[in-house]
């Protein structure tokens, strides 16, 4: 078995069997940048969407009220069924779900006006290859918003951040700091138009146990953020009972 499948089986194994957990999380549900990507799809009436790594849907279903098809994309086949019930029960007629990894996007060239991510990226195993098949998909002009958790870049904020995400989700790969998100686009030659940044508190009980984090792990999670240096404690404003604030992130970008 080769580093790109057993990945990708890690991924389905992880996210599969919390899928609902996902749908009913206040953190993915709300926020500020689910807002802001209503405000962006005004006057998109006609277009096509493509919601790459749709999670529990929360971007799918803001979208769908905006344009005229969302095609919601995850790897896990739980996950959309997930969003497929919430579709029905929200009265939503115009998503549609799709299996596949986004390395290798089963669309045809051209073919979507605008491509979201919300809280996906830092699960793919190769961004570079992705990012190319998100330009390949895209329309002349098209146009692709990320959003996600990114790294302070400070190694010392940077390896605590890997280290406390990995433990709580072993399919973790990476949360890319704003300097590599940048060169990723560039390299793929996609155009950033935009960048906006923002803080998310995360309670600490309902986020690990969004992904039922082994309890060995929980621990050394726990004592990691416990001997932790002062500038990383006051960084992400870690709390007695181990909750804490994170950076993140919400890029948009043009097929050039």
């Amino acid at each position: 078995m080769s580093i790109s499948d057993s990945h990708k089986n890690a991924v389905e194994r992880q996210f599969g069997e919390q899928a609902h957990a996902y749908l009913t999380s206040a953190v993915h549900a709300q926020g500020n940048d689910l807002q802001r990507l209503a405000r962006l799809l005004e006057g998109k009436d006609a277009a096509r969407l493509l919601d790459l790594g749709c999670g529990a849907g929360h971007a799918s279903f803001i979208a769908a009220a905006k344009v005229a098809q969302v095609v919601a994309y995850d790897l896990s086949a739980q996950m959309l069924a997930v969003v497929s019930k919430a579709a029905g029960e929200k009265g939503i007629g115009n998503i549609q779900v799709q299996q596949g990894v986004a390395e290798s996007l089963p669309f045809d060239d051209a073919s979507f006006d605008i491509v979201i991510s919300r809280y996906s990226v830092h699960h793919w195993h190769d961004v570079g290859q992705a990012l190319r098949e998100v330009k390949r998909v895209l329309k002349p002009a098209g146009r692709a918003i990320f959003m996600d958790v990114v790294s302070p870049g400070h190694p010392l904020l940077d390896v605590y951040l890997q280290t406390v995400e990995i433990l709580r989700d072993t399919s973790h790969v990476r949360d890319y700091a704003p300097g590599e998100w940048l060169g990723m686009f560039a390299e793929a030659g996609l155009l950033v138009r935009e960048v906006t940044s923002d803080r998310v508190d995360l309670e600490f009980t309902s986020w690990v146990a969004r992904m039922r984090t082994p309890e060995h792990f929980v621990t050394a999670i726990r004592a990691l953020q416990q001997g932790a240096a002062e500038e990383v404690r006051q960084h992400f404003a870690i709390q007695d009972d181990g909750s804490f604030t994170i950076d993140i992130m919400m890029f948009e970008v043009t097929k050039g």
